[in-house]
């Protein structure tokens, strides 16, 4: 038995982070649907990686502590990649906070009482998450904190608070780098760290929805306006992963790593700001 990285969420950021932190591990892949998790593993199974592939629903507790308990009879869990998620185009705002918002929360918990002193995990979170309006005190100490069976049952998420999809993506993003900083307190126990990336638009299948989506124009626009002037790619989101799983950020947690090429800081100070 050796060191384990799981990776939830086998797209390509998932595996572009898993390609430089798996080397002499053993990588975990699980993906809701079992045949992204053995394209994935097949490809880096042909790369040298020791790979194994399996299913989990992300918003199922038993099928998390499922997860769970194969990444822990498989070795120790150093590594932890959550990038399993759904887009406001693919999805209701009940099954986004579901398995964006509540997903990753209770992803955080279990593995949480697992992951090994020296252990990191990464969350994928959004730029959507910056660009939501201030929260208040309240309302950020909740989503942060609330116990993962009570976060849905919170004022400010229900279906009158929470009305189209966009909002629900934004709202679960938000909370994914909140929760994550409270999370690091926990995990810190352990001698663990975790943290959030922030990506803007990636060229990944789910961006390629959006792109051919109903928001398809607005994504072209925050493209053309952003100060890099294109999308980015899932092997530069996996250097940041890299990053903060190594070594070289032991002095790194509950902290949000924003990269969208400016996309954010163009539309609160530059020409995608709202009018």
């Amino acid at each position: 038995m050796g060191d384990v990285v799981v990776v939830i969420g086998a797209g390509q950021i998932g595996q572009a982070i898993a390609r430089r932190v798996g080397v002499g591990k053993h990588v975990l892949l699980a993906d809701m649907r079992q045949q992204n998790a053995h394209a994935a593993a097949e490809v880096l199974g042909n790369a040298g990686f020791e790979v194994s592939a399996t299913t989990v629903d992300v918003s199922s507790r038993e099928a998390v502590q499922a997860l769970v308990g194969k990444a822990a009879g498989l070795g120790d869990v150093f590594g932890l990649i959550h990038a399993a998620g759904v887009s406001p185009s693919q999805a209701s705002p009940a099954t986004i906070l579901k398995v964006d918002l509540y997903g990753t929360a209770l992803v955080l918990e279990e593995f949480g009482h697992v992951i090994a002193r020296g252990g990191a995990g990464v969350v994928i979170a959004s730029q959507s998450g910056h660009r939501l309006p201030p929260l208040s005190t309240e309302q950020n100490k909740a989503l942060a904190m609330t116990p993962v069976e009570e976060l849905l049952g919170l004022p400010f998420l229900q279906p009158d608070q929470v009305t189209d999809s966009l909002h629900a993506y934004q709202i679960s993003k938000r909370g994914n780098s909140l929760r994550v900083m409270a999370e690091a307190v926990r995990w810190a126990k352990r001698g663990a760290r975790v943290n959030t990336i922030s990506p803007g638009i990636i060229m990944t299948p789910l961006a390629k929805d959006e792109l051919s989506g109903p928001r398809g124009a607005g994504y072209r626009r925050m493209i053309e306006a952003s100060a890099a002037g294109r999308a980015g790619t899932p092997d530069e989101v996996g250097t940041v992963g890299a990053l903060l799983m190594g070594p070289d950020s032991g002095f790194i947690t509950g902290s949000d790593f924003l990269m969208d090429g400016g996309v954010t800081a163009a539309y609160w100070f530059g020409d995608l700001a709202p009018h």
